[in-house]
């Protein structure tokens, strides 16, 4: 082949477009005369781009292959980098023919470039991509407008349409609510009413929107169904009713007022949530009353068979060296605003002198010692055989307290005399129980969990039981950390908490001196007030005896009952 000859003949077909094409597409034409150009930096007469037109499907993939030839007709050793004004293309190189994987989600008309380097030379091509669904171009929401009451729904519905009107399926919609205090709306286009008024409930796609009215009004009720509607439950014991508001259709109401009242108190109380109490033996009518309309249930309240428990969870937080004047005056208002609601002993008295055979005389009805570095294990009777003979649980909650299991001396602010449990032989001697002394963060895990133990021993340190620090110090923790289990519904449901001081400051009468103690419970007697004289033998006898739990240990055998501050 003469070389002017083979540069004339490439040069024509170079002109001819269609002749470009078919030379590229034949591969025999490219191998056949591809030589290699004498000098790789001479400059670029044509870069030959196929296909030069192409209409390609949403997603369709096309390979456009691109060919430098220099000014001798030659094919020329390049690189080719390519660009596109819409969609992607990657490239790649097989010897001189450079290749460019385009596809395009978007429909349109849109270049492409191949651009050689060295030369610059650049050569386009259309592609023309189609198939892709109409946009949105407008959504309506029907029904235009809906009223409904407070807890009932109404279900709104989306159409989106192209700009031909025509309908389109399987676009998303977003829902949102102008005013979701009144009304709130869910991604399925259900609306709720939350509270009297209104609110423009918006469905969006594609940037397109459309909205729709909703009313929200007070919907009168028009019965109350209280649940269970007979019952029976044993003094002492609870038991939850539920009450039902309707609408003149039968819609459930949500949201309502609801006031509880028992026709006999003398037989069975009420609570504001509808938790009933039994009191005594005897029928009472329990009525549940919305907007002036009412429902009731009938309640048995048996007596409750003999040995049986009264409460479920007892808890116990001992204080530590105060008078009980300085107690009951404004030095500790959180605990004397419990002493006033529910139940305070105003003649009760510590047992001796100094803290720790007090605190021997709560768990095991005996002193024992008044040696505070008392560490010997103690073999008597005590609150922790009986508990795990009648197949109680419970757990020393000690602040403070260095691992769970630990029996050792004072360490910080715990201090061991203040925590006795851990020199009972019936704990020293069993790894099960010994593993029951756990320090006092496990409690409100445990609250939390629904996993607290029969009875709590709260042991807190010494800065917060009063004995180093203020009495102010004692009354914030109390509020801090026992406030949250009187809220709380196993409390509620069945719980005493005892808050008592070990002993007095200094007053020796009876022992250990005149000393504050609380009561707590669902069951109290509100605002009780006794003036019946106890010590800490009657505190552990109620323990007990308050879970079912006999024999009394020591002195609690004998000791006066404390039932008088708690309904039967």
């Amino acid at each position: 082949m003469a070389f002017t000859h083979k540069l004339a003949a490439r040069l024509a077909r170079l002109k001819d477009s269609a002749g470009i094409v078919a030379a590229l597409a034949v591969a025999t034409i490219v191998v056949s005369c591809e030589h290699p150009a004498t000098d790789p930096s001479s400059s670029i007469a044509q870069l030959v781009v196929s296909p030069q037109n192409v209409t390609l499907q949403q997603n369709q993939a096309e390979d456009f292959l691109a060919v430098g030839f220099t000014a001798s007709g030659d094919s020329a050793d390049i690189a080719v980098s390519w660009s596109a004004t819409g969609g992607s293309i990657d490239s790649s190189s097989a010897g001189k023919r450079h290749y460019g994987h385009y596809t395009s989600a978007t429909c349109g008309t849109f270049t492409v470039t191949a651009t050689s380097h060295p030369g610059n030379v650049s050569t386009a091509a259309s592609v023309t991509v189609t198939g892709c669904p109409l946009p949105v171009a407008s959504v309506s929401v029907t029904p235009a407008t809906a009223t409904i009451g407070g807890g009932q729904t109404a279900q709104y519905a989306a159409i989106t349409r192209d700009a031909f009107g025509n309908p389109l399926g399987g676009r998303t919609v977003t829902w949102s609510s102008s005013n979701p205090a009144v009304a709130t709306v869910n991604g399925a286009g259900q609306a709720t009413g939350v509270a009297v008024g209104s609110a423009t409930l918006t469905a969006t796609s594609e940037g397109k929107s459309g909205t729709a009215a909703i009313l929200v009004t007070n919907v009168p009720v028009a019965s109350v169904t209280v649940s269970p509607a007979t019952a029976s439950v044993p003094a002492g014991q609870t038991v939850q009713l539920t009450a039902t508001l309707k609408d003149a259709n039968g819609n459930t109401l949500t949201g309502r007022t609801v006031t509880w009242s028992s026709d006999n108190t003398a037989v069975a109380t009420v609570s504001g949530s509808g938790l009933v109490s039994g009191v005594a033996a005897g029928a009472a009518t329990i009525t549940a009353t919305s907007e002036a309309k009412t429902g009731t249930s009938a309640i048995t309240v048996t007596a409750p068979p003999p040995g049986s428990s009264q409460f479920g969870h007892v808890f116990v937080v001992t204080e530590e060296n105060t008078d009980y004047v300085d107690v009951t005056t404004s030095s500790m208002p959180y605990l004397m605003g419990l002493a006033a609601q529910y139940g305070l002993a105003t003649q009760y008295y510590a047992n001796t002198h100094p803290s720790i055979g007090n605190y021997f005389e709560l768990a095991t009805g005996q002193i024992i010692s008044n040696n505070d570095s008392y560490s010997q294990i103690v073999s008597v009777d005590n609150i922790v055989r009986e508990l795990v003979a009648a197949g109680k649980t419970w757990k020393s909650y000690a602040e403070d307290l260095p691992s769970v299991g630990y029996t050792g001396g004072d360490v910080g602010n715990y201090a061991r005399k203040h925590n006795v449990f851990a020199l009972l032989s019936d704990v020293a001697n069993d790894p099960a129980q010994t593993n029951r002394l756990v320090p006092f963060t496990q409690f409100a895990t445990d609250l939390a969990n629904g996993t607290l133990p029969t009875f709590s021993n709260i042991v807190p340190n010494l800065c917060n039981d009063a004995h180093d620090c203020g009495l102010d110090v004692a009354d914030s923790w109390l509020q801090t950390n026992i406030a949250p289990l009187i809220a709380s519904p196993v409390f509620q449901q069945d719980g005493l908490l005892i808050i008592v001081f070990d002993e007095s400051g200094g007053d020796n009468t009876n022992g250990g001196g005149r000393v504050a103690w609380v009561a707590v419970s669902p069951k109290s007697k509100r605002g009780y007030q006794s003036t019946t004289q106890y010590q800490h033998e009657s505190t552990l006898r109620l323990i007990l005896k308050g879970l079912g739990v006999t024999p009394f240990p020591g002195d609690a055998a004998g000791a006066p009952d404390m039932t008088e501050f708690f309904n039967p």
